[in-house]
């Protein structure tokens, strides 16, 4: 059964979780998603520095990875995972227009590869039925 659940569910309530923990005032969670974690010393000589909101970004691109990966699997499982993915979705969605905490950069950026993965998902089972019922 977890293996229906879209992994990028877990970012997302990391989000919401470290936006929601102060208020929510889009000034508070833009400054806690711009916040410096890490300030790295590279070999050309500039200091890059990375943010809270970044490392969000990172890790769900990592995520989504492993989403297309788990949506070529032509199971029924995946589309109860297809559709958990277009409900996160219109969540993410709904909380990106409605609530000024999500309001950032990096919430848009984590809405959007949602909407990848739900595309992708239903484009993949779409084209695996399609070669299944060519060779049959």
């Amino acid at each position: 059964m977890f293996a229906a659940l879209p992994l990028l569910a877990l970012p997302v309530l990391f989000y919401n979780v470290l936006a929601l923990s102060y208020g929510f005032g889009a000034t508070d969670a833009g400054v806690r998603m711009g916040a410096q974690l890490v300030n790295l010393p590279m070999a050309s000589g500039v200091r890059w520095s990375v943010s809270m909101g970044d490392a969000i970004v990172f890790f769900s691109l990592v995520i989504l990875f492993v989403e297309l990966l788990k949506s070529t699997t032509s199971r029924r499982i995946a589309i109860i995972n297809h559709s958990l993915s277009m409900i996160l979705f219109i969540i993410c969605l709904v909380e990106f227009l409605l609530f000024r905490a999500f309001g950032t950069s990096a919430f848009f950026l984590l809405t959007s590869m949602v909407l990848l993965d739900v595309l992708a998902g239903f484009i993949v089972t779409i084209v695996a039925s399609r070669r299944e019922i060519d060779i049959n």
